[in-house]
């Protein structure tokens, strides 16, 4: 196989087989290992939000300081997504993979040993731009390794670890905190990651990048009937989940359940992980049925919380409810945005990383400014009239965004 003198990783021809062939039947242990790979990826960028005092006390800063470690990765991934994954649309995919996991491996390490604010808050940036390439990567490669019918399923397998880092990352990050310290947090997730690069490196088949003359430039990707719709139900969905999970605490407390968080995080954990089971199952015939459903769901959650937000078992319901709806959240989406961007897949994925990275610091400032403002009890109907634009934009794209055929119909 001819190799382009521009860069070691990259291949002339995507066409030629790579080291292995699409496989009839899932590979579990490599997809787990992209799962195992998006789950670092969450954990370290919300170990810190349950660290904030001890980061505080440690680096000599206020505790508002110290959350700027969030944002400071957030930022990372949002600006360099997109250039990474258009740089490097020519190397072979699993040397990428490696690079992004060493960048965890390396940026963890630093922000477990340093005593330097500025150089931690710059680790937890790069750790961020690790993120942001390793996101372009995952869903593309999930999606090389099976047969088209299996895709849809593959793709649930490999992002189960979002929903469990979602959940359990934050309450993790606080038991590992007052348990061993902040530093050795940090330090174990090295470890996990050492771990996983030698997993990778055993049982991930490498794929080649694209050739040249098959690449697609951002703007030719964005015009492909159907990515705009995806990106912009990724937008309100997204934006409407990150209000209330980034809220959570002080929306608890009109039903007296501030000292609830964390089981109310495990509701919501619990019924997520129920949630991919079951997208993983019916994506691949049914990925508009489900996200049409899933977004209708919310909504009345939504609207159930609204009238009965006070009520400690409607809010248990509630959240059961939405974390359902939110554990194949991703898959599904990532899954429609693929199938529409077809061979700017893995551009279109970059795509996602940036507006998800967006919704995630909007709802942020959104929710923040509600709070403030119209107080706890407006969240409902915000996330209500977002998931309507969601519901609404879902349901015109049936042609291209959100098609209604199974997958095995497109295939043939």
């Amino acid at each position: 196989m001819n190799q382009s003198q521009h860069s070691p990783g990259a291949v002339s021809d995507s066409r030629q087989p790579a080291s292995t062939t699409v496989a009839e039947r899932l590979p579990l242990s490599a997809l787990l290992a992209l799962a195992m790979t998006g789950f670092i990826a969450i954990l370290t960028e919300t170990l810190p939000a349950g660290l904030l005092p001890q980061l505080g006390r440690g680096l000599d800063i206020s505790q508002a300081l110290a959350g700027q470690l969030v944002s400071a990765y957030a930022l990372g991934s949002l600006v360099a997504a997109i250039p990474l994954i258009t740089l490097t649309a020519g190397w072979r995919r699993k040397p990428l993979l490696l690079l992004a996991i060493g960048g965890f491996l390396l940026f963890n390490s630093i922000t477990a040993l340093s005593s330097s604010y500025p150089l931690t808050l710059l680790a937890r940036f790069l750790a961020g731009v690790a993120a942001g390439l390793a996101w372009g990567l995952l869903a593309g490669h999930a999606r090389r390794m099976v047969a088209a019918p299996l895709q849809g399923r593959a793709m649930a397998i490999a992002m189960v670890g979002t929903p469990l880092a979602l959940s359990l990352g934050v309450p993790a990050g606080t038991w590992l905190g007052a348990l061993v310290g902040w530093r050795m947090a940090f330090g174990l997730m090295s470890g996990l990651t050492l771990i996983l690069a030698v997993w990778v490196l055993r049982k991930v088949p490498d794929f080649p990048g694209r050739a040249a003359e098959r690449r697609l430039g951002i703007r030719q990707v964005f015009a492909i009937p159907g990515v705009r719709p995806v990106l912009l139900v990724i937008l309100l969905w997204v934006l409407a989940h990150n209000i209330l999970y980034t809220y959570i605490a002080p929306f608890l407390a009109p039903a007296g359940m501030s000292t609830s968080v964390d089981r109310i995080l495990l509701v919501f954990g619990a019924s997520a992980l129920l949630g991919i089971w079951i997208v993983g199952l019916l994506i691949d015939r049914w990925l508009r049925a489900l996200v049409l459903l899933s977004l209708g769901g919310f909504a009345l959650a939504s609207l159930a919380l609204g009238f009965g937000g006070t009520q400690p078992a409607v809010v248990h319901a509630g959240v059961a409810v939405w974390g359902l709806i939110f554990g194949g959240a991703a898959t599904l989406l990532q899954t429609a945005s693929a199938d529409a961007a077809g061979e700017g897949a893995d551009l279109a994925q970059s795509m996602i990383v940036t507006v998800w990275n967006l919704a995630i610091a909007g709802g942020g400032v959104f929710g923040g400014l509600l709070l403030e403002t119209a107080g706890v009890g407006a969240f409902p109907w915000v996330l209500l009239g977002l998931l309507a634009a969601a519901l609404l934009c879902a349901g015109m794209a049936r042609t291209h965004g959100f098609r209604a055929e199974p997958r095995q119909v497109r295939a043939d």
